[in-house]
């Protein structure tokens, strides 16, 4: 029988096969192939037993989140308490766009911001939306018709208002809502598992926060190739593999000092290629 993983707790695993749930184990073999099984994997079960016998094609995965055959992530970005992360987001954003996958921005908490904060938070949001990304206001109720017949992952920062958002979306999930330390500006962990659950005609997966993030499997080009406004002035370049960091007659750089490409995009991507955080 074929399903989709939609829960994974230790080494229990849930396969849904229509509307039934099916807690099966991964046969020993995906051990010894060095094969880990994803919430989000399409598998072949065999019910009597309940063992995952077989793990069908990916379209794709994420490694933090674990998560795989993804359409789309929404990358939750608190401004206040967490405060507002450029680096974070540019992360997640390259990460997302080498693995092939939509990212959508939807900003939570700019009810705490002052009005000049505010206004700031309002320029960074119309650059994101001018070199092609989605991006919302977690009030914004256009938000609920992003999710239907999709395979959506949150993720974000913690204690940037993941769960909240999800239960505001759809008033019958009732997701743990953390806490947000001040000491430490970040928020406790609640969520324990990775888990797809049911919204809005999709399947939504409400992923563990992190505290690390890298780059594993790309390349300081592949790096560049996925910050998608640096493609429109590349041709520019005098160089055809220009990796826009110290080469004379670069576009890249041109364009950041005539403020086409903002300032903090653009030294975020020489952290991420010069700083070791590959």
């Amino acid at each position: 029988m074929q399903g989709k993983i939609v829960k994974q707790l230790s080494n229990d695993y849930t396969v849904k096969i229509n509307d039934k749930l099916y807690i099966c184990k991964p046969r020993g073999k995906f051990r010894k192939l060095g094969i880990i099984p994803l919430v989000g994997d399409n598998v072949v079960i065999d019910e009597k037993n309940r063992y995952i016998i077989e793990i069908l094609k990916r379209k794709n995965e994420l490694e933090r989140p674990s998560v795989s055959n993804i359409d789309q992530v929404v990358i939750v970005t608190s401004v206040k308490i967490p405060d507002f992360s450029s680096n974070l987001l540019d992360k997640l954003l390259t990460i997302i766009e080498f693995n092939n996958i939509k990212p959508i921005i939807c900003f939570t908490k700019l009810d705490l911001l002052s009005e000049e904060e505010l206004n700031k938070i309002k320029i960074i949001q119309e650059y994101y939306k001018k070199i092609g990304y989605d991006v919302y206001n977690n009030t914004d109720l256009n938000l609920k018709n992003i999710f239907k017949g999709k395979t959506t992952v949150f993720t974000g920062q913690s204690g940037a208002g993941k769960s909240s958002l999800l239960n505001k979306l759809d008033n019958k999930l009732h997701l743990e809502i953390g806490d947000v330390s001040v000491a430490l500006g970040r928020g406790r962990h609640t969520t324990r598992h990775t888990e797809l659950i049911e919204v809005l005609g999709g399947l939504v997966a409400d992923t563990p926060g992190f505290s690390a993030l890298n780059f594993n499997n790309m390349t300081p080009s592949d790096i560049r190739d996925n910050f998608i406004e640096f493609n429109k002035y590349k041709v520019y370049c005098e160089y055809r593999d220009c990796m826009h960091l110290n080469e004379k007659k670069c576009a890249i750089k041109e364009n950041v000092e005539n403020n086409n490409i903002m300032k903090s995009r653009y030294d975020n991507y020489i952290k991420f290629i010069e700083k070791g955080e590959l």
